[in-house]
């Protein structure tokens, strides 16, 4: 029998094994596996409309082939360039930012000593990402409302004019990316509290010894023992690159600051659901999707060139 096949049949036994030893574990993972293959898989077949003239009437074989026509249509479309320099501008701003942010609030808890008050700084923190994006949406109307705002009547207290922030296309993008630092950013350091956790007190002791500061500490042991941390937690976070939360987005977006607040999501959505060009959206949505799984691929490349950690 050649080699490679006995390895395959080794393989198999070993599997084999496994299973009738932990059969119960297996049983356990039916229910997870059946809802990703129903829910995640099998909507994958839709993605074909993107390449027809889809019509309820006929189904999805029935509708005739179009090939890559609501491709050269959305990028010959007028508004494919800002829609793309929109989302693009939103996600890198939002990758500046909410990327090191955890990082720096994750570093500062770790050098808390008061037991009492690490705990109860780090719960205050996490409790923005446990309120719905309708109610951060309402509370940014209530601080930047051009009329009622809390913000602009404290300018016209002190003798300036309202601005208005939530109108205004410029001011859209910092609204957008610093509420969403304020709900996420207490909840991202979670993940590098626990990393900081497995490093050995002995290396803090010792580095004192020789006479360290906090901030060499910092660099030389803390920063080094959660790195594969940060590059996997980068490399996801550049993953979805193009995909803009839809909802916040949305919610925010209005006639006056469409400029820069339409996005590839929203625009998928208003095409899609609202104008009913089904194929044209799926169209967008898979652009959207393979952008984003190239961008993975070759950020995770990367990190394997210049580091030891890598999704894959």
């Amino acid at each position: 029998m050649p080699p490679h096949k006995q390895n395959i049949q080794n393989n198999i036994s070993l599997l084999w094994k496994d299973v009738k030893k932990h059969k119960w574990l297996y049983v356990m993972l039916i229910i997870p596996i059946v809802f990703v293959l129903i829910w995640n898989y099998w909507p994958m077949y839709g993605v074909v409309i993107a390449f027809k003239d889809y019509s309820p009437a006929f189904g999805i074989l029935g509708s005739p082939w179009v090939g890559l026509k609501h491709f050269e249509r959305f990028f010959a479309s007028y508004f494919f360039v800002d829609i793309i320099v929109n989302t693009l501008r939103l996600s890198l701003y939002s990758l500046l930012v909410g990327v090191p942010l955890p990082i720096i609030l994750a570093l500062l808890f770790h050098e808390l000593n008061r037991k009492w008050f690490k705990s109860s700084v780090q719960t205050i923190s996490y409790i923005p990402n446990f309120i719905s994006v309708v109610v951060v949406i309402g509370m940014v109307q209530f601080f930047f409302s051009t009329q009622d705002g809390m913000i602009n009547m404290l300018l016209q207290i002190m003798g300036f004019d309202a601005i208005d922030f939530l109108g205004s296309p410029s001011w859209f993008p910092h609204i957008y990316v610093w509420s969403g630092v304020w709900q996420g950013v207490g909840w991202g350091t979670l993940i590098y509290t626990a990393a900081m956790s497995g490093i050995s007190p002995d290396q803090y002791e010792a580095a004192y010894l020789d006479g360290a500061s906090r901030f060499h500490c910092i660099r030389h042991i803390t920063i080094p023992s959660i790195m594969p941390t940060i590059v996997i937690s980068t490399i996801l976070a550049t993953g979805s690159l193009l995909s803009v939360g839809f909802e916040k987005t949305f919610l925010l977006q209005n006639a006056a600051n469409l400029a820069t607040s339409e996005v590839l999501s929203t625009y998928t959505y208003k095409m899609g659901i609202i104008n009913g060009e089904y194929s044209f959206s799926a169209a967008v949505g898979l652009f959207n999707n393979v952008i984003n799984f190239i961008v993975l691929f070759t950020v995770n490349k990367i990190a394997q060139k210049t580091s030891e950690s890598s999704l894959w």
